[in-house]
């Protein structure tokens, strides 16, 4: 008996397409949300190179148009999961197509070297929530100018008691928006990550689509549709969307089911490790890092050079950074402030967040020894006095972490973990974080 979860069929390249290894047929048992895994590479192709970022694939099923594929990771094979919308039991076709005038020149062979196709039915857990996942129009210059891509795209439940999902998707980077050592400072990631669409039914019945738009003003989505899947548009530079547009080529990755209980969203990034590789060759390219980089010149040290920290804290009138200590030769610990001497470089949100400073060259994430936390008032807004010294508020409940990129850009386990309750008030000293450190590990 074929389970009702997860009918699918997969088809690895067969000698009968050899001579047309982009064609390729499969036979669905039953209608569903399909879902195909492409597994590609590209050759000569590097995201960090101008002139040899990707090849651009177009694909098509059945005969029409369903989306484009940009080939981001590389020469080596690596699977691309993209949607294919709701298809009919029976055989269909899912034809891959170099797209060549949008490919990089310097870009070699396309190399497709497996199609698998799975489709959820009707009823099946995965269904409701692949069925209603957006496609997004690209917005011009993401394919001209290889930047901005949207990598992955996720999928929540809406919080309790309310019923329905909610969509984000990592892009490559933000062309416009924070600047590049800001967003290392207080994400903790170069990616730029948004929240594109939501649909909720309250316990009322009350039912709402909303969109981020620009200026992160929440809407409700008055778009159309294909099928049931939203259609959306990157509609500014920092990646905010719109409901309607001009034509354009459209991505479809896609979601993953995920719970960010107790941990930040940059945890999508940890679990698809490749993410950080794509980003650093991004910033490559655009010539974004520096060894030397200070404050303020948006251009960073290597990510290779950051440890990575991640903690969850409640703000009160107040703004956040960290200190990450490192062991010295002699035991002693020397702090590399997250804020790095620059206000705007505080966390002045609450949650679980994921920050990230530059420590000395040399130092690996067995040499990280211990966190401290500082508190500051946060700056006064337009229209109200300024606040006094000492008014701001910090609570830090949890430390996730505190990891470093190895040699291949991929994070490494996290270490200095802590539970708890600290506080701390604005413009006080630093607070030590009580974290046992692990042994010395090398990556």
């Amino acid at each position: 008996m074929i389970s009702r979860v997860a009918l699918f069929v997969w088809m690895l390249v067969s000698p009968a397409h050899a001579q047309n290894p982009d064609e390729h047929r499969f036979t669905l048992a039953s209608e569903g949300e399909a879902v195909a895994t492409i597994t590609a590479g590209c050759a000569a192709c590097d995201w960090g190179i101008s002139g040899q970022e990707a090849v651009v694939a177009q694909i098509s099923i059945d005969g029409h148009y369903s989306q484009h594929l940009i080939i981001t990771r590389g020469e080596a094979s690596a699977p691309y999961r993209i949607m294919l919308g709701s298809l009919t039991a029976g055989e269909h076709h899912l034809t891959i197509e170099r797209d060549t005038a949008r490919s990089s020149k310097g870009a070699g062979a396309l190399k497709v070297q497996s199609v698998d196709v799975r489709a959820f039915a009707k009823g099946s857990p995965e269904q409701e929530w692949l069925a209603n996942a957006p496609f997004i129009y690209a917005r011009p210059g993401t394919v001209e100018r290889f930047s901005d891509v949207p990598l992955l795209m996720w999928v929540e439940r809406a919080p309790v008691p309310a019923q329905g999902f909610r969509y984000s998707v990592i892009f490559t980077h933000e062309d416009g928006g924070t600047p590049t050592d800001r967003l290392m400072a207080t994400w903790g990631r170069t990616t730029d990550i948004e929240f594109v669409i939501g649909r909720e039914r309250a316990p009322d019945g009350t039912e709402r689509e909303e969109i981020q738009a620009k200026d992160h003003e929440i809407l409700a989505f008055k778009g159309k549709r294909l099928g049931t899947h939203p259609l959306l548009w990157v509609a500014t530079e920092n990646n905010m969307v719109a409901d309607s547009g001009p034509d354009a080529i459209r991505f479809a990755p896609a979601p993953e089911l995920v719970s960010l209980d107790d941990v930040s969203r940059e945890v999508v990034m940890d679990k698809n490790p490749w993410t950080y590789a794509v980003m650093a060759a991004e910033l490559r390219r655009e010539g974004r890092i520096d060894p030397a980089g200070q404050p303020g010149s948006a251009k960073i040290p290597d990510p290779r050079r950051f440890a990575y920290l991640e903690a969850c804290a409640e703000l009160e009138q107040a703004t956040l950074a960290f200190d990450v200590g490192v062991s010295k030769a002699d035991g002693a610990l020397e702090w590399y402030p997250t804020d790095r001497g620059d206000a705007r470089f505080r966390v002045a949100r609450s949650g679980c967040v994921r920050v990230a400073v530059p420590v000395a060259e040399g130092v690996t994430a067995g040499n990280l020894g211990g966190v401290r936390i500082r508190a500051f008032t946060r700056p006064r807004r337009d229209g109200e006095p300024v606040l006094p010294a000492g008014t701001g508020r910090v609570r830090l409940t949890r430390v996730n972490g505190v990891f470093m990129l190895d040699e291949d850009y991929r994070p490494g386990t996290p270490q200095l973990r802590w539970t708890g309750t600290i506080e701390a008030r604005g413009e006080a000293a630093p607070v030590p974080v009580p974290i046992r450190s692990s042994a010395p590990r090398k990556h």
